[in-house]
C-alpha cells in the first residue's frame, strides 16, 4: 500500500516494543460491527487529533482508503489469547486479554472500553484519558442516566461498595475504564483465577481491587452513552449473576473491609430532604409495571415466608408483614430495613445458610418491593439533578440513592459484627 493514501497503520500482534507505532496509550475494544468501530476510529482520532494511538480490536480492520482521517491510530488486529464470550458488561477474559496486550506493546496506560463503545464522545474518550495519564491507576465511568434505570446498581451495588470500600465511585461495574500498568496487572491476576477454570465470563470489581490494594480511583463523567442490555436474561438470572458475583467478591476481601479506617465511616452530611407521608387513600401513581411487582411482593411474602425466615431476623420480618399489608399508595421501604436485608443477604452467602441459587432467588421479590417504594417515593420527581423541586415535598432519585448510600454506611458496623460473631445474632 502506498504510505501517502494511509491515514492509519495496522500494527502486527507480534510487533517488538521498539516499533514506530509503540504508544504509552493503548485502546482495547470489545467486538463491533463495521459500522461501529468506523464511528469509534472517527471518535478516537477526534480525541486524540495528531497522536500516536494504540487501538487494540478483535474485529477485521477497515481499509485505511475508504476510512479517511483517522490522524495517527494505530490498529491492532488480535485473535485473543483468552475467549471472551461478550454480552452486556466487562468480563474476566477481557481484563486478562487486555494486561496481555499492554505488556506486548509496552503501554503504560489503556482505555478499556465496553460494548457499543462507539457511542462515547471524542470528549469522553479525553476525560478518561487524561485522568490516567496524570497517573490515576483506576479511572471509572459515571453515566446519565433515566430514573427507572440502573436500579441494581443503585439498591445494592453502590451504596455497598461506598459503605465497605470507602469509595465514591458510582458505577462499580463501569464498563469504560482507564488502567495504569499495574492496575491492569492486578485485574489480570484476579481473572486468571477464573479463566484457569474456564469460567471466562466471570465479573470482576475492579473498585474493590483497587481500594483493597491500595491504588488511586477517580471517576468521569461521560454523560450518556447505549448501555448494551443481557441477551435473554430474566431478573432473577440476571440478579443472580451480579449479585452472586458481587457478594463472592465482597467474602473474598472481607479482611480488608472489616479493618476500622476513618475513611470507612460516614462523613456528615446533610439529611435527606423530608417527605410527606402519602395519603392511603389516594391512588397510586401511574407507574409502568407497578402493580405486577407488589403483586410478586405479596405472593413471595406468602410463598417464601419460611425461607426468609432463615436469613433475615424477627424485626425484618416484621417490617416485611407491614409492607405486605400496605396499600399501593403509601407502599413504602424503610431505608433501614434494605439495609438490613442486603446485610443479612450478604452474611446468609457467606455462611451458606441455604443453597446460594436459592437464596439469591428469594432476594428478587424483595429488591423488586425496593424498586417499587423507590419509584413511588420519587414518582412526583422530574428534575434529577436536583434534590428537592420548589414547592414539592417529594424526594428526587438522585437524592434518595444518596440517602440510602449513607444509611448502609451507618450501619456496616451491624455487618461487621454478624460477620465476625455470627452465632450471637442468629435470627
Amino acid at each position: 500500500m502506498d504510505p501517502s493514501t494511509t491515514d492509519f497503520e495496522t500494527v502486527p500482534l507480534a510487533a517488538p516494543a521498539s516499533s514506530s507505532a509503540a504508544s504509552s496509550l493503548l485502546v482495547s475494544l470489545c467486538p463491533l460491527t463495521v459500522e461501529a468501530l468506523q464511528t469509534m476510529l472517527s471518535n478516537l482520532s477526534a480525541a486524540f487529533p495528531g497522536e500516536s494511538i494504540l487501538v487494540a480490536t478483535p474485529d477485521a480492520v477497515p481499509n485505511s482508503q475508504s476510512s479517511p482521517g483517522l490522524g495517527s491510530l494505530h490498529l491492532i488486529p488480535y485473535s485473543p489469547a483468552t475467549p471472551a464470550l461478550g454480552g452486556w458488561a466487562l468480563s474476566a477474559a477481557d481484563f486478562l486479554n487486555t494486561y496481555k496486550l499492554m505488556q506486548d506493546y509496552k503501554a503504560t496506560v489503556c482505555l478499556l472500553l465496553g460494548p457499543e463503545a462507539q457511542s462515547l464522545t471524542p470528549d469522553a474518550l479525553r476525560a478518561l484519558a487524561g485522568s490516567a495519564l496524570v497517573g490515576t491507576d483506576l479511572t471509572t465511568s459515571s453515566y446519565n442516566l433515566g430514573p427507572r434505570d440502573g436500579l441494581v446498581n443503585s439498591a445494592i451495588l453502590y451504596p455497598v461498595t461506598r459503605a465497605l470500600f470507602g469509595t465514591r465511585a458510582r458505577y462499580p461495574l463501569s464498563i469504560d475504564l482507564a488502567l495504569s500498568t499495574r492496575m491492569a496487572e492486578r485485574l489480570a491476576i484476579a481473572a486468571q483465577s477464573f479463566t484457569v477454570a474456564n469460567q471466562n465470563a466471570v465479573l470482576l470489581w475492579p473498585i474493590a481491587e483497587a481500594a483493597a490494594a491500595g491504588l488511586s480511583l477517580a471517576e468521569v463523567s461521560i454523560g450518556s452513552r447505549i448501555l448494551p442490555q443481557p441477551d435473554d436474561a430474566d431478573l432473577n438470572t440476571l440478579l443472580a449473576q451480579v449479585v452472586g458475583s458481587f457478594f463472592a467478591d465482597i467474602d473474598s476481601k472481607a479482611s480488608f473491609w472489616q479493618r476500622a479506617r476513618l475513611a470507612y465511616f460516614p462523613r456528615k452530611q446533610a439529611a435527606a430532604p423530608p417527605t410527606v407521608p402519602p395519603d392511603p387513600s389516594t391512588i397510586a401513581p401511574e407507574i409502568p409495571g407497578l402493580p405486577p411487582m407488589l403483586d410478586y411482593f405479596r405472593l413471595a411474602y406468602t410463598n417464601l415466608h419460611e425461607i426468609w425466615s432463615l436469613v433475615l431476623p424477627p424485626n425484618s420480618l416484621l417490617g416485611l408483614k407491614k409492607l405486605s399489608q400496605m396499600p399501593p399508595a403509601s407502599f413504602r421501604m424503610s431505608d433501614a430495613l434494605w439495609v438490613r436485608i442486603v446485610y443479612d443477604f450478604l452474611l446468609a452467602y457467606r455462611l451458606r445458610t441455604l443453597n446460594r441459587g436459592h437464596l439469591l432467588g428469594a432476594l428478587t421479590p424483595l429488591y423488586l418491593a425496593w424498586v417499587a417504594s423507590h419509584l413511588l417515593m420519587t414518582s412526583n420527581s422530574v428534575q434529577p439533578d436536583n434534590d428537592v423541586q420548589p414547592g414539592n415535598t417529594a424526594i428526587t432519585p438522585k437524592a434518595h440513592i444518596e440517602a440510602l448510600a449513607i444509611a448502609f454506611e451507618t450501619d456496616k458496623p451491624y455487618l461487621v459484627s454478624r460477620w465476625r460473631w455470627p452465632d450471637r445474632f442468629n435470627p
